[in-house]
């Protein structure tokens, strides 16, 4: 989906309305377009015997899980508070796949009493998981290729120097351990990073997936984690899911000949199936001109949406209230005491105080990333779905800001 769509789609909401029902700034994302993303991707791959894992994390709403349930998909979480969300939006233990890492034993027995599916990716946790359970419990192996992809250093996770995963030079390890404590390994995974546009990629990691494979006789599926780019710019590249989808399925299909029965495949996205459905709308408090630029000063920040602080990430912003006003350059700011960052140097159509503005794509990796600092209160969350618009998580307040707090008797 081009910009050029998500504009579109959003002038296909009536945006102006649920503003004056619900407030700003505002986190808005329309669920057919979540639909819309999950029907093309099992499209793609209707050749092979698919599983859509969503990224949890993305978006953890509970109208969105449920969505999304209703789609078929199945879940990653990596935490077990995100394995109990998915229960709670009515996912069968089962079709959650558990993939933490940094995290204590403790936390895998907790999900292993749940009936999730484990996915382990380090040496350390492997042994305590072989010793304890044996055979009597499946598990997932996450692999690291050692592939360096991704659009930028935050968001690669298959390289030499990731934390994440068990590193593919450290197989003969792996296999010493399922060996001696008898294992059940039912799938292995790997993840190279997010934002990949070339399915080459994909395809390398496979083989090296593909390599290690044959060495584990009772597999049942093999996860190629996700990483597929959206557009976040006018004219942004994209990953062509159907080439992907072709290229993959043909050597997928081949492998399983190899080896010998047919498995799943796997894909964990999160961004691509709910980024460009989402919104943040603002308000401009204030546009002020300096000597170097003009600053459009809104009712947000990077407490709402961190993104653009945190990776330098670009996200489109139009202004809804002006839409057919003279382009001008603006800075777009939040409120938040730090250099508060939307946007530098961007041309929107002309900014005025009141007006409200639309952050694109901003569907994953917003509210999951939202915090309360300067003690600001986090955004609702309105889902539009069949032309009905619902509040789907209320404002905060002071009050929830300081619910935990205890004062000290001093």
């Amino acid at each position: 989906m081009s910009i050029e769509n998500s504009i579109t789609s959003l002038n296909n909401l009536p945006v102006h309305q649920i503003i004056e029902e619900f407030g700003s700034p505002i986190y808005l994302y329309n669920g057919e377009k979540i639909e819309q993303q999950y029907q093309r991707l099992t499209n793609a791959f209707s050749n092979v015997d698919v599983k859509i894992k969503y990224a949890l994390k993305a978006s953890n709403n509970l109208s969105i899980l449920k969505l999304l349930l209703k789609q078929g998909a199945g879940l990653d979480a990596v935490s077990f508070e995100e394995v109990q969300l998915g229960m709670m939006a009515g996912f069968h233990p089962s079709s959650i796949l558990f993939t933490p890492n940094s995290v204590a034993f403790d936390e895998i027995v907790k999900a292993v009493e749940a009936g999730v599916q484990i996915n382990i990716d380090n040496i350390s946790l492997l042994e305590q998981f072989g010793h304890k359970y044996g055979n009597s419990v499946p598990c997932c192996i996450r692999i690291n290729p050692h592939i360096v992809a991704g659009g930028t250093s935050h968001i690669q996770t298959g390289h030499i120097d990731s934390k994440f995963g068990i590193s593919i030079h450290q197989l003969r390890h792996v296999i010493r351990i399922v060996e001696k404590e008898k294992m059940n390994v039912n799938g292995l995974h790997m993840h190279t990073g997010s934002d990949i546009l070339d399915a080459s990629v994909f395809i390398r990691a496979a083989e090296l997936l593909f390599d290690a494979a044959v060495q584990f006789k009772d597999l049942q599926f093999l996860d190629f984690g996700s990483g597929f780019k959206v557009a976040y710019k006018v004219d942004d590249v994209t990953t062509d899911i159907e080439d992907l989808a072709s290229a993959i399925t043909e050597r997928f299909q081949a492998f399983c000949t190899e080896y010998g029965r047919k498995l799943q495949l796997w894909f964990e996205p999160g961004k691509f199936l709910v980024s460009e459905s989402g919104y943040l709308l603002v308000k401009v408090n204030v546009v002020k001109q300096t000597t170097a630029t003009v600053f459009a000063g809104v009712n947000s920040g990077q407490n709402h949406l961190i993104r653009p602080m945190f990776y330098d990430a670009y996200h489109h912003i139009i202004n809804i209230s002006n839409p057919s006003g003279t382009p001008r350059l603006y800075s777009v700011v939040g409120n938040i005491c730090e250099t508060d960052t939307f946007a530098l140097d961007r041309k929107i159509n002309e900014v005025r105080e009141g007006d409200y503005l639309a952050i694109l794509n901003a569907g994953a990796y917003g509210y999951t990333m939202s915090n309360n600092y300067n003690s600001r209160p986090r955004p609702a969350e309105v889902l539009w779905y069949k032309g009905q618009s619902h509040l789907i998580r209320r404002r905060e307040s002071l009050d929830d800001i300081i619910r935990n707090m205890i004062p000290a008797a001093i």
